[in-house]
């Protein structure tokens, strides 16, 4: 059953919560995506199923949760994931980051390190408003952007597009990561395509370099794309959070 969270700032975030055994797994979404999507819905089932605890949640400005998509930053969207799973959780946590979620599930893992038990990456995009949605943009937009404060971009999922503020480029700047070590210590998988044409999977190496952790793997799938949503894909994921729960003794 959907239910809503009044963070501090006022927004309404809108989650779903299993209760279940420990660890609690927590999935953290991409850019402009919702609780709803494919790999979501895969590890609701996937945490039912065996009895663990899971929590999916929509950022503000995505799918059920108020606020609108504009206003939104990364800042805002790691404060979201921060309030609802400490309003929400007790106890050890898995957190599996798609995409942006991969950069907002860092810094979760940053803030809360203490429960933190593992971390599974899928084609996670730490840094994207630098290394890549900046680097495309075209002259006259980076104009456009720095004189009128925003600019619309075409979609191939929404034909009246979506706005990108100066602001949210500005907040990325405040939440880089991959210039220096990640101090996170849990054991940690990354999965990524190598036929991604969103997020390069060179960026996954990069990411596993960064990390302080002893443990990091990475998995590169050779066929797959940004989504890694195919059933093997999904077998693969459900495979990597078996591998996180066997090595911490949580498979009883």
């Amino acid at each position: 059953m959907m239910k809503h969270w009044r963070t501090p700032p006022g927004v309404d975030i809108a989650y779903v919560m299993i209760q279940g055994k420990s660890p609690t797994v927590i999935f953290l979404g991409g850019y402009r995506s919702d609780m709803t999507g494919t790999k979501a819905m895969f590890l609701n089932d996937w945490c039912h199923d065996r009895g663990y605890g899971f929590l999916r949640f929509d950022y503000s400005g995505h799918g059920e949760s108020s606020g609108a998509f504009k206003d939104g930053t990364l800042g805002c969207w790691i404060t979201d994931a921060c309030s609802v799973i400490e309003a929400t959780t007790t106890g050890p946590l898995i957190l599996v980051g798609s995409s942006m979620g991969g950069w907002i599930m860092l810094h979760v893992a940053l803030q809360m390190k203490t429960r933190v038990v593992g971390l599974i990456g899928i084609a996670a995009a730490p840094d994207f408003t630098r290394d890549l949605m900046c680097q495309e943009l075209t002259v006259d937009q980076r104009n456009a952007l720095q004189r009128d404060g925003e600019i619309v971009m075409e979609s191939a999922y929404d034909e009246a597009g979506y706005v990108l503020t100066r602001d949210f480029f500005d907040d990325g700047e405040k939440h880089l990561l991959l210039d220096a070590t990640i101090d996170v210590g849990c054991p940690i998988i990354l999965m990524h395509g190598m036929q991604d044409s969103e997020v390069p999977w060179q960026t996954g190496i990069r990411l596993a370099n960064a990390l302080a952790s002893k443990d990091v793997r990475v998995m590169l799938v050779k066929s797959g794309d940004h989504r890694l949503s195919s059933d093997q894909e999904l077998a693969h994921l459900g495979e990597s959070l078996l591998t996180l729960l066997n090595n911490m003794g949580a498979l009883a």
